[in-house]
């Protein structure tokens, strides 16, 4: 960037006459070459002399060890902070460079201020919260629902902390028919996530095991890192039962809380999570057992009724016995009719086919049937005789035709017929080239000759 020209108080002056800054023209040059040189810059260092005057804005210095450099942060910048700094406090600041120039200091303007420690820890957690994500470890179509009523419960949290201590009581008061298996670890340091990812590996060949709950209290942002643990996660994600992650209070979220098949806001929620509550379960079975019971005299109920109505239905078998005779004589009765009836019909209509049968006598249909036959033969024979003439005569003509334009009627008058030596008649000389075999057929017997030259056909006088 080219340095901005350095203004003159005399417009005539020479290079033997230089001109004459003011202090004022000096820091407001000075200023304008430090903002148009420095973009908005990171920098980190111990807070030191901090001052909050009744205006809002902040002033403070930022050094290290070898240097240190003026800071104004302005209310409207500083009200946006979640925040209170205070001296001896490692910063990261994002600043643009600039000038007081009212005193001439060089000094910071200071738009966003933050611990250095948290600052990279949560920049550290969004960067593995993206990764695995991306990855689709957070995805809820992984999410495994927890069970209903589990046997057999893992913890893994630290052995004196509170958390396993809450868990333990929630168990015992809600169900304590669940067996639970503790899985002691350190929740914060740096062996933490080792040990933590260890005890899972050792709770997944528990056989038997419904799920797993990772636990610990609440803390800082670097109290909680072991939960924020690359390794920890993948292990979590590969867990064969339901997981609940219940680290810190409410407000805190870790990476295993992402992970996890459900996260619990508190340590305690999580034991509820798994725990069905046995009075409500005893007030739901006495509520079954009660409307069991009604169900069941209801049933009886009815069923007595169908007894009552059955009993009344039911009669002693010799009354039946006599019905059943009775119907049976009445059958036999109609039956006899029946037949009587049916063997009538059956002789006069055997009289009406005598009658008919006498009136056609065999004898005299047979004659008649002999004359009508041979009147038949006669005319039949009659017919196939004229038939027989006109298929003769019709052959005849269909001969004489076909000697007509038969070829060898053609051979008869004098001509010839040409075939190649695959025996297909040549009818263009341009079929045939010089030295091709040909045979040419005539009236008594045929020819082998070998092409010498063809001549295409003559052109008419036009």
């Amino acid at each position: 960037m080219m340095t901005p020209p350095i203004p003159t108080e005399n417009p005539s002056a020479s290079a033997s006459n230089p001109s004459t800054l003011t202090v004022t023209q000096l820091n407001r040059l000075a200023k304008r070459l430090l903002e148009s040189h420095f973009d908005f810059l990171w920098i980190e260092g111990e807070l030191s002399n901090l001052a909050t005057p009744a205006s809002g804005h902040w002033y403070f210095t930022l050094k290290d060890d070898q240097a240190q450099v003026r800071c104004a942060m302005f209310r409207n910048s500083n009200q946006r902070l979640r925040m209170r700094p205070a001296n001896g406090q490692l910063v990261r600041v994002r600043a643009r460079v600039s000038l007081y120039e009212g005193r001439g200091e060089f000094q910071l303007i200071v738009e966003h201020l933050e611990d250095a420690g948290a600052g990279a820890l949560q920049r550290a957690f969004e960067e593995l919260k993206l990764k695995l994500q991306n990855e689709g470890l957070f995805d809820s179509q992984r999410k495994r629902s927890l069970p209903v009523s589990p046997q057999r419960v893992a913890i893994i949290s630290s052995r004196s902390g509170a958390a396993v201590r809450d868990i333990i009581t929630v168990f015992k008061r809600r169900f304590p028919a669940i067996e639970l298996s503790l899985f002691p670890v350190a929740v914060q340091g740096l062996e933490a996530p080792a040990q933590i990812v260890a005890a899972l590996e050792a709770a997944y060949g528990v056989a038997e095991l419904d799920a797993i709950i990772v636990a610990r209290g609440g803390g800082s942002a670097e109290d909680l890192a072991a939960f924020n643990d690359e390794r920890l996660a993948r292990k979590l994600a590969e867990s064969p039962v339901p997981t609940v992650s219940a680290v810190g209070h409410e407000i805190d979220f870790t990476i295993a809380d992402f992970v996890a098949d459900k996260r619990a806001p508190t340590p305690s929620a999580a034991a509820e999570m798994l725990s069905p509550d046995q009075r409500e379960l005893a007030t739901r079975l006495l509520t079954m057992e009660q409307d069991l019971a009604r169900q069941l005299r209801r049933q009886l109920r009815l069923l007595e009724a169908q007894l009552l109505g059955l009993r009344g239905r039911l009669r002693h078998p010799g009354e039946r016995l006599r019905e059943q005779a009775q119907r049976l004589d009445d059958l036999e009765l109609h039956l006899r009719r029946a037949l009587r009836l049916d063997l009538q019909q059956r002789q006069h209509r055997l009289g009406v086919l005598a009658s008919r049968l006498r009136g056609q006598a065999p004898a005299d249909l047979l004659r008649q049937l002999t004359t009508e036959t041979a009147y038949f033969s006669r005319r039949a024979r009659a017919a196939l005789a004229v038939q027989l003439d006109r298929q003769h005569h019709a052959l005849a003509l269909l001969q004489t035709r076909l000697t007509a334009i038969s070829p060898q009627q053609t051979l008869e008058r004098g001509y010839a017929i040409v075939l190649d030596s695959q025996g297909r008649l040549i009818q263009d000389a341009a079929a045939v080239r010089p030295g091709d075999l040909i045979e040419t057929r005539l009236k008594s017997g045929s020819l082998s000759s070998e092409v010498r030259e063809t001549h295409p056909p003559e052109k008419p006088d036009s």
